[in-house]
């Protein structure tokens, strides 16, 4: 299937746009790509880090699995003091990905080998058929994005017959052992190159960053809800990147989709690293500001991190705090956590409401329980590498790190809206 076949439901024009957007990236490489289209159909522009770039009153700039996006409210000529209102999100979503040496060969079947990326729900990944997608770069350093949409990979399940405990015990998968996807019989067949160099139109690849997609299109399910793969977080990339076009010009907006968010955010492109600071650096010096100006500007600004919620699952509701249910439908959740697990406090917690308000956007509060380890977002990441106040903020869903996810399509545009109404500085 091609981007050209997803099926379309023009029914509720966000919903469709969203599919169209979460179908385009099966990899944090093509959610820039599609981002960056989008944004170059907006009037904004690509600048390239190694330029030097002078004033650049809207642009973006593409590192790997990162995109930075800005719209400056001020001109060259202007003091460099205006805040900054930012949304953060993410492009990276658990999967399997590919190993440099993949070829297996096992029980008359060729499989590759994969490792898990992030904190997978492994057992969704079982029985399910099975794209590629990634990048592969020769050694120049030359980059091609690649991806099928053809079942080319399987994981069969083992059978009941053979795993009489399953009833009793659960399924219990070894990362190592019983994740070895399935893409052939035989002991002769294909390498893993040759695919790549079929996908990629080259046969010079030396890497790749290769990794697995579920191949069932997002749909819509029961009316009023939307499945799909990559629900985290890419509906928050595609509702920022809406609101960043939608919004009002009074104050300097910026949208960051950060890589590596899934595994700690910890690397040259994710939120614990030093691009963005970086970025607001260079565009402060372009509008005749210093460190001083940048350090003056971050204390009255905000930071958004978008990222996806816990709706509270209606089979499982003794594992969700009982007095902070979260309802599908019932609007973004403000995430707390004492222990900064998330970067949301009093303080950050206000333009939220008050951006809430503005639009006419329920809201919901999302505490987790203490006796559960809570995740985290790029938000307390955000807050300690820029030094500024952060809140987090997410749309509810159920299956949160599933190859398959859900959510309601009521949250959809309110969702978009109270961004859009954040960097509108409402």
């Amino acid at each position: 299937m091609s981007d050209a076949d997803l099926p379309t439901d023009l029914t509720d024009e966000a919903i469709e746009d969203l599919r169209q957007f979460l179908w385009a990236a099966p990899s944090p490489f093509h959610a820039v790509a599609e981002a960056a289209r989008r944004l170059e159909a907006g009037g904004v522009r690509e600048v390239a880090e190694a330029d030097d770039w002078g004033f650049v009153p809207e642009g973006y700039v593409v590192r790997d699995g990162t995109l930075v996006a800005w719209r400056v409210a001020g001109t060259a000529d202007l003091p460099a003091g205006i805040p900054w209102r930012i949304i953060g999100a993410h492009t990276d979503s658990p999967n399997l990905r590919i190993r440099p040496r993949p070829d297996l060969r096992r029980a008359g079947m060729r499989q590759l080998d994969v490792e898990p990326y992030g904190g997978v729900l492994l057992n969704s990944w079982l029985d399910r058929d099975l794209g590629l997608a990634g990048r592969a770069v020769d050694a120049e350093g030359r980059v091609t994005l690649f991806r099928t949409d053809e079942a080319v990979l399987r994981i069969p399940q083992l059978a009941i017959h053979l795993d009489r405990d399953i009833t009793t015990t659960g399924l219990l998968l070894n990362p190592q052992q019983h994740l070895h996807p399935l893409w052939g019989t035989g002991a002769d067949g294909r390498a893993f190159s040759e695919l790549l160099a079929e996908l990629t139109g080259r046969d010079d690849a030396v890497a790749w960053d290769a990794m697995t997609h579920d191949l069932t299109a997002p749909a819509v399910v029961g009316g009023d809800l939307l499945a799909s793969g990559r629900l985290d977080n890419l509906v928050s990339c595609w509702a920022a990147l809406a609101a960043l076009e939608a919004s009002a010009p009074a104050l300097n907006r910026m949208v960051v989709l950060f890589d590596h968010e899934e595994i700690g955010s910890l690397s040259h492109r994710g939120a614990q690293g030093t691009m963005v600071r970086q970025v607001l650096e260079r565009i402060t010096h372009s509008m005749r500001g210093d460190a001083g100006t940048l350090a003056q500007v971050v204390a009255t600004s905000f930071c958004f991190s978008a990222d996806m919620a816990h709706a509270t699952h209606p089979n499982y509701p003794e594992r969700h705090e009982p007095n902070h249910l979260i309802a599908l439908g019932g609007g973004p959740a403000i995430k707390t956590n004492v222990n900064q697990r998330y970067a949301t406090d009093a303080v950050s917690a206000a333009p939220i409401v008050r951006a809430a308000r503005s639009a006419g956007v329920a809201l919901q509060w999302y505490a987790h329980r203490s006796d559960l380890p809570c995740g985290s977002t790029i938000g307390p990441a955000t807050a300690g590498a820029l030094g500024i106040r952060t809140a987090d903020v997410g749309a509810p869903m159920l299956g949160m790190h599933s190859a398959r996810e859900t959510m309601a399509t009521a949250d959809v545009a309110p969702y978009r809206d109270l961004m859009t109404a954040f960097l509108s500085g409402a």
